[in-house]
């Protein structure tokens, strides 16, 4: 607009003078003035919307390489490595344009480049277990980010499938006996369009065929315990994220770069690292608010109340975040235990241990949440207040066995005894929608809390073991 208005008002003033310069009219010389003032106005305030720009390219590449005769490592049990580049395709180049056309206000024709490339790292010398974790440039990336092939270095593997597409069938070797990972077009942009400084988490287990092999910890350990047994979501395949305002979220589960939930990511590192273990142990934890069993509920509770879980809403039961107790806190506000794991939770965890192919020993927990300070009296003294935090075995009567005053040996010791296990039959509980409802009457008791539990794991498909009553000393020396 400038260009059309000054290249008007330049022929004008032009004109008003008269005369010629170099045989050009003062008419023609005022409005080329004035375009061109115009212009650069134009220009100014909409973009010159004609020169093209290039960002990004790069003329010429540096790649380590593995020196000529460098030793292969040899590594034992889990450190970090770097490693060695021992192949690497060309350079990628991807160009993409925006801007230029016409229209307003114009843009510059852009072009932007980018660059991918192929490489083989080695790692070290023998059979890896795994490669848990991975660094570009000292920060911690995701293998899944880096479409990235594990060979452990075994005496079978065969020529990545990748190298010999490139360069030939047959005219790869299979680096038996070596480690080593495979990047397929690793894209650079990321890392400043060059190769980042990779450094590996390497785990190398006892060799087989080794005198040692048969004594390796890996190879003798065959069932483990998960703990902690806690945590509103610990157990979820899924990644779970609490929404705290609008745009605002933070992982309830997920805190690896592996980009999968904390138990799957512990769940691939007990199958590679531990190859011999077939059973697990899954605990599960309610709480239990009094050392008196006549007095003691059990029941599941929750971390916090202000955020929901996403997609995974907390159900527990037939409690939901609004209506479940919270776990008490400790002086700072942070809670002494993680909640109670969500049904949809336990679910998961179960059809992934058997589908990983552990048995799985269903371990519902009890722990006892008593905070000091308490007015609640202790049965096994004269003190008016329970310890904090005591061990679920020191559930007993209003006062223990051998005590004064103990109601051991009569019909009392037998109506505080029902009164802890509750009413509640297999009958009270529906699954539906992989939840666990209960439909009874009102009730906190043991029974509700085993049966709960057994229903679950008849949701989740069945489990080889389940444990009832694990440490329960103080109500077994009940008459």
């Amino acid at each position: 607009m400038a260009t059309i208005v000054l290249s008007a008002a330049g022929a004008a003033i032009g004109g008003s003078i008269g005369g010629a310069v170099a045989g050009l009219s003062s008419v023609a010389i005022g409005r080329a003035v004035g375009a061109t003032l115009g212009r650069a106005i134009d220009d100014r305030l909409l973009g010159s919307g004609s020169d093209a720009i290039e960002t990004g390219r790069v003329d010429r590449f540096r790649l380590t390489e593995a020196g000529q005769g460098a030793p292969i490592p040899q590594i034992y049990g889990r450190t970090r490595i770097g490693g060695q580049v021992i192949w690497a395709s060309q350079f990628a180049e991807t160009t993409t344009v925006s801007g230029g056309g016409k229209g307003a206000p114009s843009q510059p024709r852009t072009t932007s480049y980018s660059y991918s490339i192929s490489l083989a790292i080695a790692l070290c010398q023998g059979e890896i277990a795994a490669v848990p974790r991975i660094w570009a440039d000292g920060e911690e990336v995701s293998a899944r980010d880096l479409n990235m092939t594990l060979y452990r270095g075994t005496q079978d593997q065969l020529p990545d499938p990748l190298m010999e597409a490139i360069e030939g069938t047959g005219e790869v070797p299979a680096y038996r006996g070596t480690a080593y990972v495979v990047f397929e077009d690793l894209a650079l942009e990321s890392f400043g369009n060059r190769v980042p400084q990779f450094s590996f988490e390497v785990v190398r287990p006892e060799q087989p065929g080794s005198p040692e092999y048969s004594q390796d910890l890996g190879q003798l350990v065959q069932g483990v315990a998960l703990l902690p047994g806690t945590g509103e979501y610990t157990l979820a395949t899924t990644a779970v994220h609490y929404g705290i305002g609008p745009g605002q979220a933070t992982g309830a589960n997920s805190h690896t770069a592996s980009g999968q939930s904390d138990f799957s990511t512990s769940l691939a590192g007990l199958c590679s690292e531990l190859p011999s273990c077939q059973a697990t142990s899954l605990i599960v934890s309610w709480f239990g608010d009094d050392l008196r069993c006549g007095q003691c509920q059990i029941k599941p509770k929750v971390e916090q109340k202000q955020a929901e879980g996403v997609p995974m809403a907390w159900r527990v039961s037939g409690e939901t975040r609004t209506s479940a107790d919270l776990v008490p806190v400790d002086g700072e506000g942070r809670g002494v235990y993680g909640g109670t794991p969500s049904d949809a939770a336990v679910i998961e965890a179960i059809q992934a241990l058997k589908l990983s192919g552990k048995r799985v020993m269903f371990y519902p927990f009890v722990l006892m949440d008593q905070v000091a300070g308490n007015s609640l009296p202790d049965p096994w003294s004269d003190a008016t207040t329970q310890p904090p935090l005591p061990w679920r075995g020191r559930i007993t009567l209003s006062k223990a066995p051998g005590l004064p005053g103990t109601p051991d040996q009569t019909l009392a010791a037998e109506a505080e005894v029902a009164a802890f296990m509750g009413a509640a039959t297999a009958a009270d509980f529906t699954v539906a929608g992989g939840q666990v409802s209960y439909t009874g009457a009102a009730d906190w008791g043991l029974r509700r809390f085993i049966l709960h539990n057994a229903a679950l794991c008849a949701a989740a498909g069945g489990v080889a073991a389940f444990c009832i009553g694990s440490e329960m000393r103080g109500l077994t020396q009940i008459r």
